[in-house]
């Protein structure tokens, strides 16, 4: 394969809604180029991009694919990406080493909801973008339409560069307004012929060519002063014009196609290689430290992990952008994160599940290595004298979680390791070995993540596996105070056990006064690692207990407060006072002492009002004005507090308190009625008390398992 310099690699991600026909354009792409001999489609399922077992499954993307082409002496690598929200992770790796998003926009559908969806990382990362209005040939297709719809989103950014002349089912020619030519495709798609724009078409292309000529001019003093003096500017004044405003953000230019029928594919990889930026032309990559990796060829090597893949019969795969520098095969670099050194004795470039083996890569450029030890996503290898650790990609947070068990028992270990393989390649489905809940819990995009997690597991690990409700990690408090004694003795031969301990138990407060009513001797305050505190006051008098067991009497309090009364849950904001007691000078010890604490404080407990609480989200919920009802009436079904509105671009957002035991439904529920285009985040805020009801039923439902346990 050729080596290209760095002014001649030019790194594209195709993004845009599901079924806007972005691996079809990919196919599109590499057939125009000849890199493959024959186009093949995702009905067929024998696309380049689409090429794992899920995505055959399902009939779309799952997975970011990494793919090249070579077109008139530039390499273009291109990352077919996901439409689907719940595979958001895949697209905000994709942006963020790309440096051009292709947009494509279905003709009919328009902007539709995946495509705000991912605009959010596009928009934030400030890359340049080209918009493709795609499947023109559809029998609905409306490019007025989809151009009005565009600039309502996008703004005054969008700039026509082509229009269609017969859109719908007889779609064959375009107006291209840069070069100011109609081209017409042959029936099987491929190079078009260039023909004079018709008459009854001289009009609007003028029109649109003059908004074009502008548009590239405002956004460089010098142009605008040739255009001014010209009143006109030439095709290559027009491509540094437009080049400018894109890298700007200010540019937006728009294409026509028909990628099922092979139609305007060459001319936009055209554009892509004389006017998109390259790696080199885009401002430097940023250190976690804030300092500044430019894309030199001569400077030091660096290289940024986006991307981890685990493939049969092969092993791991990282993906990776050469940040500076040149890479070559078998070349050592240091993984400050890992520790370690790698050495990356293979090089290639991928095309799906196609590798074409390479001595180098030059920076800007996107390549593969196999086996990396300790080298995943988000991490940095670097020449060993130069340090630098770029910044890593953001991940959106989950949003919805379930708990997981194998079906058969002595899977369990196997899980753990199986679903710590997949977080590997996939970081935003984050799995959580929780002892509190004593479950292990998935947290995903979205039902069909945490779907699509499960077919894996059974499909391509041959592991059963069912998913269970996650359970609420609920806290007890009490709302009075309340006191207790408990008497342990035990006698079975020998030795015995005696113990008895006299305790009072308080809600506890910040800035609670000291107790009164019980000479407090010393305190200890403990934070406790699940939120709230315990105080616990020695009141002993007169030696009725020896200091020595105190400390026995606090684990016992300790340990019941880790599986609390009510309904299991860690006890909070407690304060214990332990003011009277006896003891035996042969049968006292330890175990005795620590077991009347824990039995006086289950019995006080149950006698301090107690209260349970449950963790609380602020949630805000965003999407257009005429959702705003459904949106109200769903929060409110799901025991939410409305605490606020905001109104803005078109747009209502909606704050509420929402319980966590009602995120997980309210989340499916409010994507249902807004067809996807509520955007919701949900932040913890606090514990709060729950209905009675509600603590009524989580009681006696504990009361039940304690029962079949033979716990009393």
């Amino acid at each position: 394969m050729k080596t290209y310099d760095e002014k001649h690699i030019k790194n594209v991600v195709l993004i845009g809604a599901a079924k806007s026909g972005k691996t079809t354009l990919a196919e599109d792409m590499l057939f125009e180029a000849g890199i493959i001999p024959k186009r093949g489609s995702v009905e067929e399922r024998n696309t380049v991009s689409d090429y794992h077992e899920v995505e055959h499954a399902r009939g779309n993307s799952v997975y970011a694919t990494t793919l090249h082409t070579e077109w008139r002496d530039y390499k273009i690598n291109i990352i077919d990406t996901p439409g689907l929200e719940d595979f958001m992770g895949e697209v905000a790796s994709s942006i963020r080493v790309c440096d051009t998003a292709v947009m494509v926009l279905h003709a009919y559908n328009g902007v539709e909801v995946g495509t705000e969806q991912i605009w959010d990382y596009v928009d934030r990362y400030r890359k340049p973008t080209i918009l493709a209005v795609n499947q023109l040939d559809h029998e609905n297709a409306n490019y007025q339409q989809v151009l009005e719809q565009a600039r309502r989103f996008f703004g005054s950014a969008v700039t026509v560069m082509q229009y269609p002349v017969n859109q719908g089912p007889g779609f064959n020619a375009i107006i291209d307004l840069l070069k100011m030519t109609m081209y017409r495709f042959p029936a099987g798609g491929g190079k078009p012929e260039k023909l004079p724009i018709p008459d009854e078409e001289k009009a609007q292309a003028d029109e649109w060519h003059n908004a074009l000529v502008e548009k590239a001019a405002e956004n460089d003093d010098a142009l605008m002063e040739l255009y001014f003096e010209k009143g006109s500017l030439d095709e290559d004044e027009l491509r540094q014009g437009l080049k400018i405003g894109m890298m700007k953000h200010q540019v937006f230019p728009l294409f026509c196609l028909s990628s099922l029928r092979n139609m305007g594919s060459g001319r936009l990889m055209g554009f892509i290689d004389n006017v998109a930026p390259s790696a080199v032309e885009m401002p430097p990559e940023v250190t976690e430290d804030g300092r500044e990796v430019p894309c030199d060829p001569a400077g030091p090597t660096c290289l940024f992990v986006f991307k981890t893949l685990l493939e049969p019969h092969i092993g791991k795969l990282s993906f990776f952008k050469v940040i500076s520098g040149e890479l070559k095969a078998g070349q050592e670099l240091y993984n400050e994160k890992g520790n370690t050194s790698e050495r990356l004795n293979q090089l290639f470039i991928a095309d799906g599940k196609n590798r074409q083996q390479v001595d180098r890569l030059r920076s800007g450029d996107i390549g593969c290595t196999l086996k990396l030890k300790n080298t995943f996503t988000n991490h940095t290898l670097n020449d060993p004298k130069f340090n630098s650790q770029i910044d890593p990609i953001h991940f959106p947070p989950p949003r919805v979680r379930t708990a997981i068990i194998a079906k058969n028992k002595a899977d369990d270990e196997k899980l753990g390791e199986v679903l710590n393989e997949i977080h590997m390649e996939d970081p935003t489905l984050e799995v959580e070995y929780n002892r509190e809940l004593k479950q292990v819990i998935l947290h995903g995009q979205g039902e069909l993540h945490l779907a699509v997690t499960k077919w894996r597991l059974e499909h391509v690990y041959n592991m059963q596996v069912d998913y269970l409700p996650a359970r609420i990690p609920y806290r007890e408090t009490i709302q009075k105070a309340a006191q207790a004694n408990y008497r342990h003795k035990k006698q079975s031969g020998g030795a015995g056990q005696f113990g008895e301990v006299f305790m009072k138990i308080e809600p506890w407060f910040e800035g609670m006064p000291v107790s009164k009513e019980f000479p407090v001797r010393d305190t200890e305050e403990i934070a406790l690692s699940w939120g709230g505190k315990l105080v616990f006051n020695n009141c002993i008098v007169g030696g009725a207990i020896d200091t020595r067991f105190l400390p026995s009497i606090l684990k016992g309090v300790m340990e019941k407060m880790q599986e609390g009364p009510l309904t299991g849950s860690y006890v909070r904001d407690v304060r214990v006072s332990i003011y009277d007691g006896k003891m035996h000078p042969v049968d006292s010890n330890d175990i005795s002492f620590k077991i009347a604490g824990m039995m006086a404080f289950r019995e006080a407990f149950h006698q301090a009002a107690p209260q349970l609480l449950e963790p609380v989200y602020d949630l805000e919920a965003s999407a257009p004005d005429v959702m705003m009802g459904d949106i109200m009436s769903e929060l409110q079904s799901h025991r939410s507090i409305i605490t606020g509105m905001d109104s803005g671009d078109a747009k209502q957002v909606i704050k509420a308190r929402t319980p966590q035991a009602e995120l997980d439904h309210l989340f499916a529920a409010l994507r249902n009625v807004t067809q996807g285009k509520a955007k919701v985040k949900a932040t913890f805020a606090e514990y709060a008390p729950v209905p009675a009801d509600v603590q009524r039923k989580l009681s006696e439902d504990y009361k039940k398992i304690e029962q079949q346990n033979g716990q009393h």
